[in-house]
């Protein structure tokens, strides 16, 4: 009776001790899924791509990218924001879709601050102001010249009303002074595909997406959309430059559910900043055109966030862009 009475406190004991350690298994112990709120191929993915490889490697873990494209971003906002706080489903996402839409649409379905904690701020890629090779501005300059004058009629192109180069073209009209006509498509590719083929003459795109133009001679850039010139384009000037305090860079940001454990994120937030650290990974970002950020805590990422959506949101009123 003895015997099988210590037997049955053995069995217990030794399930125990394997129920144990399977509960407190250290993060992460399975795949992270990453989520891309945008389509394959874009800006956002390519750097989801390679930044979520590299967090992988350091964390000794594999990364999945799930692009979740739709709503100017928000279905995979929202995927994130009401989806488990465990630290295996993370946002990767641009400044587009988290300050902007918030301004944009009356219900985006999540708060781009209360639903998200900041896991690292990834770095920029400015937007650049394109024309057509026919379009008589050779320069920056000059281009404000042409728009200024009495009776000037320009028209740019945008992937739709209040996507983030629709708001730049409104952002420029309003501090440089001049009356660009918006006209909208349905995606950048149209848009570009449409000033390409000298339909219209103006356009912004981001750097990565309009770089290969540029360089086969088929666009002119005349600027950059951010606070200072972009290493890939030495030459062409910052907007900045000539329209003091314009800026209309497009951050990358990693975020977590808020609700994931304080250990998981900081887990996530060291292995980030050791990603963010390593030659190889900085090499392939800088090809991309991606101005890697400076070492950024969670709180100044923060505060980045909470200054662009005040920003964008006065921006978005004053272009009157909706989206139901």
């Amino acid at each position: 009776m003895k015997f099988r009475a210590l037997a049955l406190l053995s069995l217990a004991a030794a399930a125990l001790g394997t129920a144990v350690p399977a509960a407190a298994q250290p993060y992460p112990s399975r795949p992270v899924t990453l989520v891309v709120p945008q389509a394959a191929g874009g800006t956002n993915d390519i750097v989801g791509r390679l930044v979520g490889q590299k967090i992988g490697e350091v964390m000794n873990a594999s990364v999945v990218v799930d692009n979740r494209p739709g709503a100017g971003g928000n279905i995979g906002t929202q995927l994130v924001a009401k989806g488990p706080k465990d630290g295996y489903t993370l946002l990767m996402t641009i400044s587009s879709s988290q300050a902007i839409n918030p301004a944009l649409y009356k219900n985006p379905g999540f708060d781009p601050v209360k639903d998200f904690k900041p896991v690292g701020l990834i770095g920029a890629v400015p937007n650049v102001l394109l024309v057509h090779p026919s379009f008589p501005a050779k320069d920056f300059n000059e281009f404000l010249k042409l728009a200024r004058q009495k009776g000037a009629n320009y028209q740019y192109a945008s992937a739709g009303n209040g996507t983030l180069n629709h708001l730049l073209g409104e952002m420029l009209n309003s501090m440089a002074g001049i009356s660009l006509q918006h006209v909208p498509y349905k995606g950048v590719a149209p848009a570009l595909n449409d000033v390409l083929g000298g339909q219209l003459p103006i356009v912004f795109a981001s750097l990565p997406s309009a770089l290969s133009h540029i360089k086969a001679g088929k666009l002119r850039a005349l600027a950059v959309s951010g606070e200072k010139r972009s290493p890939v384009l030495p030459d062409v000037p910052a907007i900045a430059e000539a329209v003091p305090g314009y800026n209309g860079t497009l951050w990358i940001g990693l975020f977590a559910p808020a609700g994931v454990p304080a250990d998981v994120l900081a887990t996530l937030q060291d292995a980030t900043r050791k990603a963010l650290a390593a030659k190889d990974l900085r090499d392939k970002l800088d090809q991309q055109g991606v101005e890697i950020a400076p070492p950024t805590t969670p709180d100044q990422f923060s505060r980045l966030l909470q200054d662009d959506l005040a920003k964008w949101a006065r921006i978005v009123k004053a272009s009157g862009a909706a989206v139901d």
